[in-house]
């Protein structure tokens, strides 16, 4: 066959099979008695073998390699083939997700649209500064699941908060985004998303709060029990009594327990709460001896007996906490 009719079958250009001839990746051994190429079928077999490859994405030379070197491992190639591809897919989500950003702003000149680029180029920046100063403009003008974004995958502590500072007055939306982090596998990333969320406002953080309450990861109920015992949740309190035990953020722990017993129904339940660690069988004497301290920010007469009967405790540390915390409240 000539290269015409090489060109009707095959679906490429006669200018891409002379290009592939300049390669020597086709080679038609044939003349005609004018003096022109004859493809075989063999040829024009390697010719779709040719186009198939690049199909696949290899480059002309790596095809080649495929169809000339005997020592070639396929494997590997489709191995490479598959981390490009899923570089390329990568590359282009992220266009795609940029894209829907900028839209999400309904920019309404060319101006506008580069500058929610510029922004959003600023928070993917390797410089903290230059992230920070993204985060620290005009709420309007960065798209609200951009902050969400960066603020679970922020390290840097100054950002971070610059980060949150912005979520906790983008309006709303950025709840719903961060509690997607409380799942995450990556421990980092979920306490950042329980931190944001403890400086959003609003009834939905608050519900995502409470819902961190019984998380698996000590980290975010801690930070959302210390969160909403600020806020008298009372919900929080058996959290808060856990941490106590824990040593996890125990004094902080304790001041929340203290701002929660605000009535004497609430102060007599979370003295009942201690004073029940206390004498668990199981609570070690550093957790008693903690539990022990708390009930000093702890109202009423429920603990002030359970410090009265803790004097004669068998552990010394604790009989003395007992005592000096007793004088203290004018009761021993």
């Amino acid at each position: 066959m000539l290269i015409g009719e090489v060109a009707r079958r095959s679906g490429v250009s006669a200018r891409m099979l002379r290009h592939y001839e300049s390669l020597g990746l086709v080679r038609p051994a044939g003349r005609t008695g004018s003096g022109y190429r004859e493809y075989s079928g063999e040829d024009v077999r390697r010719i779709f073998h040719i186009e198939s490859l690049r199909a696949m994405g290899l480059s002309l030379r790596e095809i080649g390699r495929a169809l000339d070197d005997p020592g070639f491992t396929p494997a590997d190639l489709v191995d490479d083939l598959i981390r490009r591809t899923r570089e390329r897919i990568a590359a282009e989500t992220e266009l795609l997700i940029r894209l829907d950003r900028v839209h999400a702003t309904d920019p309404a000149a060319w101006e506008d649209v580069l500058q929610v680029l510029a922004l959003l180029r600023a928070l993917g920046s390797t410089s903290a500064g230059t992230r920070q100063r993204a985060a620290l403009a005009s709420v309007d003008e960065v798209p609200v699941e951009a902050l969400a974004q960066a603020a679970l995958g922020e390290g840097d502590p100054y950002v971070a908060g610059a980060l949150r500072w912005a979520l906790s007055r983008s309006g709303g939306g950025g709840a719903a985004l961060l509690a997607e982090g409380l799942g995450s596998p990556v421990a980092a990333v979920r306490e950042r998303a329980v931190r944001a969320l403890a400086e959003m406002p609003g009834h939905e953080a608050a519900t995502l709060l409470r819902d961190a309450l019984v998380s698996t990861d000590a980290v975010v109920r801690g930070r959302a029990a210390l969160t909403l015992g600020a806020r008298g949740e009372a919900a929080a309190i058996p959290v808060l009594v856990d941490m106590i035990v824990a040593g996890s953020n125990d004094t902080d722990a304790a001041d929340a327990l203290s701002v929660l017993a605000g009535d004497d129904t609430a102060a007599d339940r979370i003295a009942s709460l201690l004073v029940g660690r206390i004498g668990d069988g199981t609570t070690g004497q550093p957790a008693r001896g903690r539990l022990t301290q708390a009930l000093a920010g702890i109202p009423g007469a429920t603990a002030s007996r359970a410090l009265a009967d803790l004097v004669g405790d068998a552990d010394r540390a604790v009989a003395l906490t007992a005592a000096y915390l007793l004088r203290l409240r004018g009761d021993g």
